[in-house]
């Protein structure tokens, strides 16, 4: 046999052995099949969990898209280079989520200070933690991360990854070591098989990190009514001189019916349409509710907790810069009615009371945001803000499935 037959047939049976690679799947954020787990009754075994692993499919790089409304965001999406989302990381990270055995004691995992029914948040001042112990922090929610680099409040994880390793050896969190923690996955062979599938070093605490940024990025508030109203409410100011003669622009006209038919289908409510006016205007939300996910990101003092004696100086602790003493990081005002209290210390129990926070301008100190200013708001003012926030902000999360954990062992 020649060289060159030789060097044919090892092409040959090179290009035969080798793996299926399949091209990357685009997928939008919120369907179902990315978050309901593995298929199956009570907990997970070792075979269903081999049978989905074996799947390349699940192993497939994904290319995501945002829902309707948040995906004009989409230019801020942050999905590091070394962690790529795929079916498979989504799953695993959902496990870990909601699994307590990462706790010291089996008591507390992610969701219970991040629950699902809850708002992805918790319903207590400060989250509680293993043997009930609390901190000064009120829970931050953890849905449109995907959206975010800086996590925490006060910014101090500088990714998602980083953060959500953080709580696992918080002594007043979850009370664990990060090397207990891993100690305790590598010795359940489900977990260890699937650690082994999904990263080229098995488990470690940073791809523990990394599967449940990939699990979170996967969280995503659904379209709410304010989605559909905004672009029909911009085409008609757009086109304002020219409705009634829209019969001689099909297109247009087709255009234009839609919009109509969706925006019925998904009504904002007459106070929620003024609340939504407002947001925008007068009452200047805005200003930090920036953008999609109503949210700028960044760290503002708004003067909650600056008259104590010894306040919570937030993002200061990070940076040690004068400007960010007692700032805080914005939250995003979607389906912020689910996940009360509010503000980073939990003090102000409702929408209303956050409002009226707003509406005296805060709480004057030497760092307060200049973006902070008395709004002199009416009473119905106040009440058409709450209802935008309540009904016309608020929309479906994805199907999440709680349970389908690993078995013991």
């Amino acid at each position: 046999m020649t060289i060159q037959r030789i060097l044919m047939c090892a092409a040959a049976t090179l290009v035969a052995t080798s793996p299926t690679v399949f091209a990357a799947e685009t997928v939008s954020l919120g369907d179902p099949t990315l978050t309901a787990g593995i298929p199956g009754e009570g907990p997970l075994t070792l075979e269903q969990a081999q049978r989905f692993m074996a799947d390349s499919k699940n192993h497939a790089e994904l290319d995501v898209a945002l829902p309707k409304g948040l995906d004009a965001a989409a230019g801020n999406i942050y999905i590091p280079e070394d962690n790529p989302m795929t079916r498979a990381k989504i799953e695993l990270g959902r496990q870990l989520y909601f699994d307590p055995r990462l706790s010291a004691d089996g008591t507390i995992s992610c969701a219970t200070c991040h629950a699902a029914e809850t708002g992805w948040g918790a319903p207590t001042q400060f989250g509680v933690g293993i043997r009930g112990l609390t901190g000064n922090r009120n829970s931050p929610v953890s849905f449109n991360r995907i959206l975010s680099k800086h996590q925490f409040h006060d910014g101090r994880a500088a990714s998602l990854e980083e953060q959500a390793v953080g709580p696992i050896a918080n002594p007043i969190e979850m009370g664990n070591t990060h090397d207990v923690c891993v100690k305790t996955l590598a010795d359940n062979a489900i977990y260890k098989a699937q650690f082994d599938k999904v990263f080229d070093d098995g488990v470690t605490i940073d791809n523990v990190g990394k599967a449940l940024a990939t699990f979170e990025r996967a969280i995503v508030t659904g379209p709410a009514p304010y989605d559909y109203y905004a672009p029909l409410s911009a085409f008609e100011k757009t086109f304002a001189e020219d409705l009634e003669y829209l019969d001689e622009e099909p297109e247009l006209a087709e255009q234009y019916a839609k919009l109509q038919a969706e925006a019925a289908k998904n009504p904002m409510t007459e106070s929620s349409i003024r609340g939504m006016e407002l947001t925008f205007g007068k009452a200047n939300c805005t200003a930090c509710h920036a953008g999609a996910n109503f949210t700028d990101e960044q760290f503002h003092n708004l003067g909650v907790g600056m008259e104590t004696e010894k306040p919570d100086l937030g993002r200061f602790e990070i940076t040690k810069d004068d400007k960010d003493r007692g700032a805080f990081k914005t939250p995003t005002m979607r389906n912020v009615a689910d996940s009360g209290p509010y503000m980073h210390d939990g003090s102000q129990e409702t929408l209303e009371e956050v409002i009226e926070w707003y509406n005296k301008g805060g709480h004057a100190n030497p760092y307060l945001s200049d973006k902070m200013k008395p709004l002199n708001l009416t009473e119905q003012e106040k009440a058409d803000l709450v209802e935008f926030m309540r009904q016309g902000l608020q929309s479906d999360f994805p199907v999440i499935e709680p349970g389908r954990l690993p078995a013991d062992g």
